[in-house]
């Protein structure tokens, strides 16, 4: 366990983040955020001088395909179809929830 971790300062923690705890719960707390604060002293220790900053592990490529023109719907069409149009649009309530 970390030795920089004491139960009183995850007590205080939790009091911080108005988290009620128990006796038992703090001394859990303790040993397992003590194990995580060890491990994030490992990974510190590491050396990454040689390591290029990277975003994502593997080079990733946009996949996507390239923007063709294509036929589409029919305006009118789909217009008709709707519960509502005007202007050549779909009508729909206000989004303040106020009714048309």
């Amino acid at each position: 366990m970390s030795e920089r971790l004491t139960r009183e300062t995850v007590a205080h923690v939790a009091k911080l983040a108005r988290l009620a705890v128990t006796d038992d719960e703090l001394e859990m707390f303790t040993t397992q955020l003590g194990a995580v604060l060890d491990h994030a002293d490992d990974i510190e220790k590491l050396d990454t001088s040689d390591v290029p900053p990277t975003a994502h592990p593997l080079p990733l490529e946009n996949v996507l395909r390239d923007d063709e023109v294509e036929p589409s719907l029919d305006r009118e069409e789909v217009l008709a179809q709707a519960p509502a149009a005007e202007d050549d649009r779909f009508r729909v309530p206000r989004i303040l929830g106020e009714a048309p």
